[in-house]
């Protein structure tokens, strides 16, 4: 990570950022964070990187390419403090679950890149995927979840989403999940 930020900071990485305003509000937030947007979408990544230049922001970098392997060939072990993964694609015909991304491989991977205590915040407004991403993180060891077992995290601490907005003028309930890499995984 040295390559992309020149200050040793602690690291956020978004996967699926969409439009990408909360990732622009998160890093004005916080400046002395780095975060790293990952998304495929490039129309999000335009107005991310205008919003970066107006905002001057200085802790901010964007990879265009498929999360699973930028988390396979370009983070190293133990490098991430906390992963973001807000309202991914739920897939909800049956035949399409295996194109979910919280799948239990590409959760043991992003835990293996997070620094021990690193966090992963997941976030959905589709109940069947809630479940899914409940079942798939409860049963990786050296995870546990921060709200108690199955529990969702009641107030949590991240800026709305567009979509976010979508799915509750549309009446869906939002529901996050906190999950923490243990001292000893």
């Amino acid at each position: 990570m040295r390559q992309l930020f020149p200050l040793a900071r602690p690291l956020t990485v978004e996967i699926g950022f969409g439009s990408g305003e909360s990732l622009l509000e998160m890093a004005r937030e916080q400046p002395r964070v780095n975060f790293l947007g990952i998304d495929v979408y490039q129309p999000g990544i335009g107005r991310l990187l205008q919003g970066i230049v107006e905002h001057d922001l200085t802790n901010v970098r964007l990879i265009c390419h498929d999360a699973v392997e930028v988390f396979a060939g370009n983070l190293a072990v133990e490098s991430v403090d906390r992963v973001l993964m807000l309202f991914p694609d739920p897939w909800p015909r049956k035949r399409h679950h295996k194109r979910r991304l919280v799948q239990p491989d590409f959760m043991r991977l992003v835990q293996s890149r997070l620094r021990s205590g690193g966090e992963v915040h997941l976030a959905t407004d589709w109940p069947p995927y809630l479940e899914h991403m409940m079942a798939v993180m409860e049963r990786i060891p050296g995870f546990s979840n921060c709200c108690g077992e199955n529990a969702c995290w009641e107030s949590p601490e991240r800026p709305l989403t567009r979509f976010e907005l979508r799915g509750r003028r549309l009446g869906h309930e939002v529901r996050d999940l906190l999950y923490r890499k243990s001292e000893f995984s």
